[in-house]
């Protein structure tokens, strides 16, 4: 993988003149105030916008790799964009002028330190909706300036148990176990398809966890590939042999490979060209396929499983939609499908505020966690009342319990050391619901609940603080 640009050093817009804001502590009396009240009548009389109290902006920084051959996360930078707009043009976050720092991480360490030693320079009361896969470049500085990390994407083990974060879903950990669950009525063995280094290393157990918790007794064989490969043939091949062993209607493969997840379908369906993937309609096992590339004969259709983040309502309509690979994929997420109804302020947010940018999808899981993200903070800051705001005092209104809603795209949020709901395993963690996704015409929606199977929404909890069962799945 080559390494990404060092981070964006973006100029700031002009800001507009303040509004006006609660909480400004001078207020003019007497005489004087009633000239001054004739004059202001249009904008509102009582306290002079930006008068007492010069308070300075809430500062914030947003970073995610941007332009780098790995996975890529451009949406949660340009999603924070339009949420400072946003929110400014109502007269700010508290009262306050809301100034969103942007960084490109890279995926890569050097930067990602540069990152967090920025958002230190810039006096950033929290890193708000990020995602880096560089825990220990991004961890030590902003510990060490006393800076939370407010929502980050899930991707590391780190961000659920560092005491300097506080995770508004249960993270890729908790999706994996999901999609055990999700699979389990219909595999008897599932291939999981997931990136080398340490980060997946615990899936296979966590993806067996939700495969038991859910009463099946499907086997997990552990495949870590190379990330940002554009052909997968000899893995693709590795996987029907793997799977060989199970029924032919009972084998399944689950792929978490982010950006890189089409480039392994897509060398799938060539392995097994006649519809080695989707389920056709024999039930979970599908069709029978052609001869696959392993020379095996004929090579049974797989189930395909992934993740929200992997798979997409965008990468689903691109790969032909109802006839593509991904019509009858099982997809975990952690929030509502982008059809409901709860999304609908965001949506509206993005259509006035983004300017047209395409790298916002509403349906991508990145823009989602930093909306409710950003919607944490919002609480977290209102809570401060007319007191300052700075890295210390949002850290302990989140260490202090403080409860963030979320319009129901999650769980009623906290974080406090009372948080009675901690998952034993990964402390941090303060929402553990799951939503069962599946391509279905060509639409990634609510999953239906069938026979055995999880309904739309499910807790990961349980697997979660299951114990790792010894392998990990390899053979």
């Amino acid at each position: 993988m080559t390494t990404g640009p060092l981070p964006l050093r973006t100029r700031l817009r002009p800001r507009p003149a303040p509004a006006p804001r609660r909480g400004v502590r001078a207020v003019f009396r007497g005489p004087l105030a009633g000239a001054l009240c004739g004059l202001l009548l249009a904008s509102g009389c009582g306290v002079l916008p930006g008068g007492g109290d010069d308070e300075p902006p809430v500062t914030v920084m947003t970073w995610a790799p941007l332009r780098t051959t790995g996975t890529n996360a451009p949406g949660m930078t340009a999603m924070a964009r339009a949420y400072e707009r946003w929110v400014n043009a109502g007269g700010g976050i508290g009262g306050r002028e809301l100034r969103v720092l942007v960084c490109d991480e890279g995926n890569e360490s050097v930067a990602a330190a540069e990152c967090a030693r920025r958002a230190v320079r810039e006096k950033a009361v929290a890193v708000v909706g990020s995602y880096s896969e560089q825990d220990a470049a991004i961890f030590s500085p902003i510990s060490l300036a006393g800076i939370p990390y407010l929502g980050g994407y899930g991707i590391t083990h780190e961000e659920f148990v560092n005491p300097d974060s506080y995770p508004v879903n249960g993270g890729l950990p908790a999706l994996i176990a999901a999609q055990g669950a999700q699979l389990a009525p219909d595999c008897d063995r599932v291939a999981l398809v997931r990136p080398e280094g340490v980060t997946g290393d615990t899936w296979p157990d966590l993806l067996r966890a939700g495969l038991r918790g859910a009463g099946g007794k499907g086997e997990v064989v552990d495949l870590p590939v190379p990330v940002a490969s554009s052909d997968y043939t000899p893995q693709a091949g590795q996987v029907l042999d793997r799977l060989a062993p199970a029924p032919a209607a009972r084998r399944c493969v689950s792929v978490a490979l982010g950006d890189s997840t089409a480039a392994f379908v897509d060398s799938f369906r060539r392995v097994a060209p006649s519809g080695g993937t989707g389920t056709g309609d024999t039930g979970a096992g599908g069709t029978e396929a052609g001869t696959g590339g392993t020379g095996a004969g004929t090579t049974p259709a797989v189930r395909v499983g992934s993740v929200l983040g992997s798979v997409s309502q965008r990468l689903v309509d691109r790969s032909g939609g109802a006839s593509g690979p991904y019509e009858g994929a099982a997809v975990t997420g952690w929030y509502p499908p982008a059809s409901d109804p709860r999304w609908a302020t965001m949506k509206k947010v993005i259509t006035r505020h983004a300017f047209g940018d395409n790298a916002i999808d509403p349906a991508d899981a990145g823009v989602q966690t930093t909306w409710i993200a950003y919607t944490a903070l919002r609480r977290i800051v209102e809570s401060l009342g007319e007191g300052p705001v700075t890295a210390r005092t949002v850290r302990d209104a989140l260490d202090k319990g403080t409860k963030v809603s979320t319009g129901g795209l999650t769980p009623t949020l906290s974080w406090g050391d009372d948080y009675a709901r901690s998952v034993i395993g990964y402390p941090r963690t303060a929402n553990t619901r799951v939503t069962h996704l599946e391509v279905r015409d060509g639409q990634l929606v609510a999953a239906q609940g069938t026979g055995d199977g999880p309904g739309a929404t499910g807790d990961a909890r349980e697997a979660l603080e299951s114990e790792p069962t010894g392998s990990g799945g390899r053979e």
